[in-house]
Order: structure tokens, then C-alpha cells, then sequence
């Protein structure tokens, strides 16, 4: 069901020269809250998607703008064996330091939506008759306001101690840097009120399907 008193946005992608049967659709939630598990349900339904991490991963390859810009800022001493920047090394220069994260973001951010924009650009080009749904899942979209350019956003959802639990069983790390991670984004429950759909995974997964297929139906509903 769409949810009540969601957040006034207009998507630029249903407005002006878009006219397209595509719907934009955001899928995002807290680290740990099972949002991959739910963006692999909808791919399985059929809604196009796009991981933001994946992205994240490719503008930051060496040979990439972003490559240069972030070497410069935080020293070789984020590149692994390879030459590549590690991911592990760069987040533990960020976490903490709340003003190495920003310039971290003001780098990568722009990047990220650049490609995401293009992405969905393509997918509007090549939509036929049909109604087609395209998602793309990305942790932060709430927090950087990117959840304004979607006609509808989704949140998957769990109570506090699930994600830190969930969080810790995926190993490497120690339980106050796992609740470091959780406290670096938005609260779930405050995410929650951006949401014009929630996909509550505090159960089973088959549970999880169930909602999942519900919200899908209701999505295609609004995209025809």
C-alpha cells in the first residue's frame, strides 16, 4: 500500500519530455536490512535493476576520473596489491571522520548518478508499448535527497538488533565497528517515512517473496 504523508518530489524523469511507459523506482534501507535479498526477488519478477554499488565499484576503476581525484585526496595508502583502490582501506580513512567522508562523497557521488542517469536515459530509449519497471537500489538515497528523482521509493526494513546481528554474521568485523556502519546511515525507522512502500524483512524469507510480489503488483498497476 502506498504509504500516507510521504515526502512532497517530483521526479524529473516523469516530467517534461519523459513520456515513456517507464517507472523510476528507488529500493534502498539500512546496511544489513536485507535490500540486495529483495533487489534479486524484483530482478527475478522482471523489473529492470541497478545496483548503485555496482556503479560505485566501476567509476572508481584506475583509468576513471574518480580513480585520480580520490588518490590525490587520501594517498597510495588506499590501493591494494593491484594498483586498484581497496575498498577496505579507503572506508576504514572515512569512517569516523565525518568531513573525510563528505570529500570522499563529493567525489564519488557525482560520478554515481552520472551513470545512473545514463543507465536509465538507455532503458527509456529502448522501452516499448509494454509498461517496464526500473529500480535502482542504492544505500544512500535518502540521505544525499537522490530519492527525489524516482516516481516511487521502496524501503526494506528490520528492527535494530536484526541488522547489527545480520551485520555481524557476514564477518570482519568486531560489534562496535559493525554498530559504526549502522550509525553512519539514517535510522531505519526515520528512513521509513520516505518510503511510499516498505518491504518489512524482520520475518522469513518466504515472508519477505509474499511482500515483495505484493508491491510489485501495485507497481505495475501505477506504471500502466
Amino acid at each position: 500500500m502506498v504509504r500516507a504523508g510521504t515526502p512532497n518530489r517530483t521526479s524529473r524523469w516523469s516530467a517534461g519530455c519523459y513520456h515513456l511507459p517507464v517507472l523510476k523506482i528507488g529500493l534502498t534501507g539500512g546496511i544489513a536490512c536485507g535490500k540486495s535479498f529483495v533487489l534479486n526477488e524484483f530482478r527475478r519478477l522482471g523489473v529492470h535493476c541497478i545496483d548503485a554499488d555496482e556503479v560505485a565499484h566501476r567509476v572508481i576503476l584506475p583509468g576513471e576520473p574518480a580513480f585520480r581525484e580520490i588518490v590525490e585526496q587520501f594517498g597510495d595508502r588506499i590501493l591494494g596489491d593491484d594498483s586498484a583502490i581497496d575498498r577496505t582501506k579507503l572506508g576504514a580513512a572515512v569512517f569516523g571522520d565525518e568531513r573525510q567522508r563528505q570529500r570522499l562523497n563529493g567525489i564519488v557521488h557525482p560520478r554515481i548518478h552520472q551513470e545512473l542517469d545514463r543507465r536509465l536515459v538507455r532503458l527509456q530509449e529502448e522501452a516499448g508499448s509494454e509498461p517496464v519497471l526500473a529500480m535502482v537500489d542504492a544505500a544512500l538515497m535518502v540521505e544525499t535527497g537522490s530519492y527525489r528523482k524516482y516516481d516511487y521509493v521502496v524501503v526494506v526494513s528490520c528492527r535494530p538488533r536484526q541488522q547489527l546481528e545480520r551485520l555481524l554474521g557476514r564477518g570482519g568485523l568486531t560489534r562496535p565497528e559493525a554498530q559504526a556502519r549502522i550509525d553512519a546511515q539514517m535510522p531505519i525507522e526515520e528512513k521509513v517515512r520516505f518510503a511510499d512502500f516498505v518491504i518489512d524483512n524482520r520475518g522469513d524469507r518466504d515472508r519477505t517473496r509474499v511482500r515483495t510480489r505484493e508491491v510489485h503488483r501495485q507497481l505495475l498497476k501505477l506504471a500502466r
